[in-house]
């Protein structure tokens, strides 16, 4: 099957690699990449022939995060809508977070917004020392929301909460530090490093590590219906404020919002 937006192989080892394919908007995620990913990770869930997912992706970002065309869009759109979108994009994470395979994030380049949450779904993350990392949806005058149980799930709320409110930008080695990534390596080593992360996975009973994967899930931190549900309302209650207008009308007009001050 072809896609649009992605790219996925799997080797005669068992080895899928589910790749974002839209470099030229540096893998934004956008309304079709939203539903392909989803429906791609429901197929790799049910297919007993792939053991192990590498999550990757084309050109010089990991992903952007949402794309900018898709989230002015919701603005534009009524409660309805929103809520719609909002419950498509939570919907993609829950279905990665679900796999009962291995996933195993190779991040080649920065990772921002919704970038950040693919991290957190992944079981590992190995990335270039090059790479840098933020959720930046403050800047834009929104919030983390449909993200957040992963990340909160990934690092904790200690971790969480600078990060969610300051949209700061930080590198892969404070990124590993917080507990966002497994290992930090040299671009030119990420192939090498990402492999053998595979190699254990290729050892054990499929059946058992994706039973141990949920194992592991269950005595975490619950990210039931409810609470998706809840991230949901808040993204479109925000969605709805001067803020959110502001902020993404600032951006796409290459101008500062309002309450932007000078460093």
């Amino acid at each position: 099957m072809t896609y649009e937006t992605i790219r996925v192989t799997v080797d005669d080892r068992g080895v899928a690699r589910l790749t974002l394919a839209r470099p030229e908007k540096h893998n934004a995620l956008s309304s079709t990449m939203i539903g392909e990913l989803t429906t791609v990770a429901r197929l790799l869930g049910t297919d007993t022939a792939v053991r192990v997912v590498v999550l990757a992706a084309e050109g010089a970002s990991f992903c952007a995060g949402g794309d900018l065309g898709w989230m002015n869009a919701q603005i534009e759109a009524d409660r309805a809508g929103r809520m719609k979108e909002a419950k498509r994009l939570a919907l993609m994470f829950k279905a990665l977070n679900d796999l009962q395979k291995p996933v195993i994030a190779r991040v080649q380049g920065n990772g921002f917004g919704g970038g950040v949450g693919l991290l957190c779904v992944a079981d590992v993350a190995v990335a270039a020392d090059t790479a840098k990392f933020g959720l930046t949806e403050t800047r834009l005058g929104l919030i983390p929301a449909t993200i957040s149980p992963y990340v909160v799930a990934r690092i904790g709320e200690g971790q969480a909460r600078p990060m969610f409110m300051s949209g700061r930008i930080f590198d892969a080695q404070a990124a590993q530090v917080a507990g966002l990534l497994t290992c930090v390596v040299p671009a030119s080593d990420l192939d090498v490093a990402v492999e053998a992360e595979i190699i254990p996975y290729l050892q054990v009973a499929p059946g058992a590590a994706g039973q141990a994967k949920a194992l592991a899930r269950s005595l975490g931190m619950p990210i039931t219906d409810e609470v998706i549900e809840a991230t949901i309302e808040r993204l479109a209650d925000v969605w709805e404020t001067d803020e959110a207008r502001e902020g993404i009308s600032a951006f796409l007009e290459k101008r500062e919002p309002w309450w932007r001050t000078p460093a």
